[in-house]
């Protein structure tokens, strides 16, 4: 027969992980003591695994008269501890150790100076180490702060109890009520029950088990006992004696401290020991967010004055075309007008082949109301990707989006100069053209010259040369009059065409600019916040797996 094997969870090493990586991503985003705290669970964990697993220690807590140490006492079978009715007879915690060999670097990190081999009472307490602690409610400061040092590093809790302050608000608010993830390693004890009536006692034990289920909780072992009359003390040694035969209390009481340092981390604004569920992130990492690239870009642009460098491309693609294209005897008085991308110094083509960018370009700088929209932009994109998030880690994507914002100008500026670059070069069809141009000048030059040569020898009364004509029109004529009707017909045929161009790369540029400015808003203001949503669901995770 092939046996099913129980499916486990992770182990301790993973989970102890787990919170330390938890920790680790909530640095700077928590408060320093929750994630403090987390870091010190994880400490004291590896410490107590490294020390002896085969013995588990038990700690009596109590008030003062609630007959902890005379309980100490009859558990131990000898006087061991002093016993005080009114007032705390014990200030330092003491241990019995019950085959306590290899026990004592245990006993010396918890700090436990007072050791006693007790009297034998079985074998069933074999591993056991009893600790009888001082009053939580002690007049001295130094006992309380005993207690509470003890209480976090002990393996079993067991809560001795009296029936006149089983309810007392101090005992179940400051310890009880924050351990309730710690269950199964907890125990309490209703001590001097021989100081009630017999009808009584079941009374307090039903009201005392309310109180705890108040408390959280709920199926921890409560036994009635009295350590004068031994009443319920052979049910406490049975406990305990399985407790100690399973081997698993400390296992089991730093599970429940990983998994209450986990919920803190979830939730610190909740109680230190209450459950919460970390919230998700905004589902995929940047998923929010990125429906808020566009109007992010669309304020970008209008701050960094894409319409105005548009615009300037296109009509200094005009003016370059009439200066490459013009008519040699006219196009001089372009070159008296300022090239509109000169102007803004976007970018300056010094050859067809070579490209300079001068300096921080000229654009003016953006408006108030321009500034306001840049910044209501990034606001919105940190309020969208922190709407699935509360508290600090909303705060902490909040401020991604804007950790970056005062770069936001200079990196814009620099995208608008590189990529307006291209809008300088020359088409090849203007080098073309220009030399044509020259080419019609030339005859007309020609013309010109051979007609004047002409008026020269009229004037000097030479014999005149025979004159060819083209019709009736003289070549000399032709050549003049073609040339610079030529040279005019050209020149407007390029602005037609350098007007159409000029659109064109005006469309083209604003495409890139956009392209360019959308990559610097992603850069500066998206990546940080994707990067932070990124880090919270890491953390997220980490903390489900230190719960598991």
């Amino acid at each position: 027969m092939k046996l099913l094997r129980r499916k486990e969870g992770p182990s301790l090493d993973s989970r102890l992980a787990a919170l330390l990586e938890a920790a680790e991503l909530a640095e700077g985003r928590l408060p320093a003591d929750v994630v403090s705290h987390a870091r010190g669970v994880a400490e004291r964990a590896g410490v107590r695994r490294s020390l002896s697993v085969d013995h588990t220690v038990a700690a009596l807590a109590g008030a003062t008269g609630s007959g902890k140490s005379s309980l100490f006492n009859a558990l131990a079978g000898d006087e061991l501890a002093a016993v005080g009715v009114t007032r705390p007879t014990t200030s330092t915690a003491q241990a019995a150790l019950w085959d306590g060999a290899g026990a004592g670097p245990l006993l010396d990190w918890l700090e436990i100076p007072q050791r006693h081999a007790p009297a034998a009472v079985g074998p069933d307490f074999s591993g056991l180490i009893l600790l009888d602690l001082p009053d939580h409610d002690s007049i001295r400061l130094t006992h309380r702060l005993e207690v509470d040092r003890l209480v976090e590093l002990v393996d079993l809790l067991v809560w001795v109890l009296d029936p006149q302050k089983y309810a007392d608000a101090a005992v179940h608010e400051r310890y009880l009520r924050p351990l309730a993830g710690h269950r199964d390693v907890t125990v309490v004890v209703l001590n001097q029950i021989d100081r009630l009536p017999p009808d009584a006692v079941g009374r307090c034990l039903r009201d005392l088990r309310r109180l705890l289920d108040d408390d959280g909780l709920a199926g921890v072992p409560i036994v009635g006992a009295s350590a004068r009359t031994g009443a319920g003390l052979a049910e406490l040694r049975t406990l305990l004696a399985e407790r100690v035969a399973e081997r698993r209390s400390w296992s089991a009481r730093l599970s429940a401290d990983v998994s209450a340092a986990a919920d803190h981390l979830a939730d610190p604004s909740a109680a230190p020991h209450s459950s919460a569920a970390p919230r998700p992130g905004a589902g995929t990492p940047g998923g929010a967010v990125a429906g808020l690239g566009k109007p992010l870009t669309d304020a970008l642009s209008e701050a960094a004055g894409v319409p105005l460098v548009v615009a300037a491309v296109r009509k200094g693609h005009r003016h370059r075309a009439v200066v490459a294209t013009g008519w040699p005897v006219t196009k001089w008085v372009r070159r008296f007008r300022p090239d509109p991308l000169r102007r803004l110094r976007i970018g300056t083509s010094t050859t067809s082949r070579e490209l300079e960018t001068v300096g921080r370009t000229s654009v003016p700088a953006a408006s108030a109301v321009q500034k306001a929209q840049v910044e209501t932009a990034i606001r919105d994109v940190g309020e969208a990707a922190a709407s699935d998030l509360e508290g600090a880690w909303a705060a902490a994507v909040r401020q991604a989006a804007r950790s970056r914002a005062g770069e936001l100008t200079d990196a814009v500026d620099r995208a608008v100069a590189t990529t307006s670059l291209g809008a300088t070069r020359r088409p090849r069809w203007w080098r073309v053209v220009g030399m044509l141009q020259w080419l019609v000048f030339a005859v007309m030059v020609a013309g010109g010259l051979w007609l004047g040569v002409l008026f020269g020898m009229d004037y000097l009364r030479l014999p005149q040369p025979p004159l060819p004509t083209l019709g009736v029109v003289p070549w000399p004529t032709v050549l003049l009059g073609g040339g610079a009707l030529a040279g005019v017909l050209i020149a407007l045929l390029s602005r037609l065409a350098a007007w159409a161009g000029g659109h064109r790369r005006a469309r083209r540029v604003a495409k890139d600019l956009r392209s360019a400015i959308a990559k610097v808003g992603a850069e500066y203001v998206l990546e940080p916040v994707k990067g932070e949503l990124a880090r919270h669901t890491r953390f997220t995770e980490a903390i489900t797996r230190a719960r598991a």
